[in-house]
């Protein structure tokens, strides 16, 4: 059983007996970016505590799975708003308050409490590449490129690529360079550098390789995956003790839950494990 939601610019899929949610979001050269990505924030935002969802999968629909910021809209919307401020001071306000909604908006995806898979597809340019990069894991086509653009345009990415994406590759080398050069990255250095996990023939094939995938963590203890997320969030900008820490607090209570025995049930018995939603 399917059902549907839809936002203007992006689309969900709930596959209700798989408890996980499939997000299709416009890719088009026409995208107004700051419409798309307010919409994928409160997507999210709403799917991290949607109990009939335990995994999602992110897909673009068109030629690329992003084709980055629309530069007239850029203009127009943004720019053009800025230059109505009477001064210097005042413009930075505004300009400071748009980038935080920005960032705010696809920090949502990381802070999902449900994993979110991103099956990528031909291009994934600039803001599509800081929305990958807060994402759990990330499968691709073989068509699949990836190019950090800003400095093409004349500014730093504000948005999260700069931060998390070094943390993910482990190659300062290589992320510096592409980040200066605005280079293009096939989908073979991709899985080399350890941006994504899996490179498949094309796009179909990533799509159901990214929803088997999606379908295996939504039948696992929703409360073990979620647990175990936040810790991995949390590890990463914390020291290995302050993490521990976390985690054993975490513990002091999830250690309780009844999916404990039914997991430990399952395993003795080899057979299949029914968790309830969160």
């Amino acid at each position: 059983m399917v059902a549907e939601s839809s936002f203007l610019w992006v689309s969900v899929f709930f596959i209700l007996q798989m408890k996980i949610s499939l997000i299709h979001s416009a890719s088009s050269d026409s995208l107004m970016l700051h419409v798309l990505a307010s919409e994928i924030g409160d997507c999210f935002r709403y799917l991290s505590t949607d109990e009939s969802c335990r995994s999602i999968v992110f897909s673009g629909i068109g030629k690329h799975f992003s084709a980055g910021i629309d530069l007239t809209d850029f203009m127009q919307n943004i720019a053009g708003s800025m230059a109505k401020k009477s001064d210097v001071g005042r413009r930075a306000f505004l300009a400071e308050a748009i980038v935080k909604k920005f960032q705010d908006d696809i920090t949502a995806l990381e802070l999902c409490n449900k994993p979110v898979i991103a099956a990528i597809h031909n291009g994934c340019i600039g803001a599509g590449l800081n929305l990958v990069t807060a994402c759990d894991v990330r499968y691709c086509s073989s068509d699949a490129w990836f190019q950090l653009k800003e400095v093409d345009i004349g500014i730093a990415a504000d948005v999260g690529v700069l931060q998390r994406m070094p943390r993910i590759v482990a190659n300062d080398s290589f992320m510096r360079e592409i980040s200066y050069t605005a280079r293009k990255v096939t989908s073979d250095e991709a899985l080399k550098e350890g941006l994504v996990s899996r490179v498949l023939v094309d796009k179909e094939s990533t799509m159901n390789e990214a929803v088997k995938l999606a379908e295996t963590i939504a039948a696992k203890s929703p409360v073990a995956v979620q647990g175990t997320k936040r810790a991995l969030v949390y590890a990463r900008d914390h020291s290995v003790q302050q993490s521990l820490d976390q985690v054993r607090t975490w513990n002091l209570s999830m250690l309780q839950s009844d999916d404990v025995g039914k997991a430990a049930q399952a395993n003795m018995t080899k057979s299949g494990a029914e968790f309830d939603d969160v």
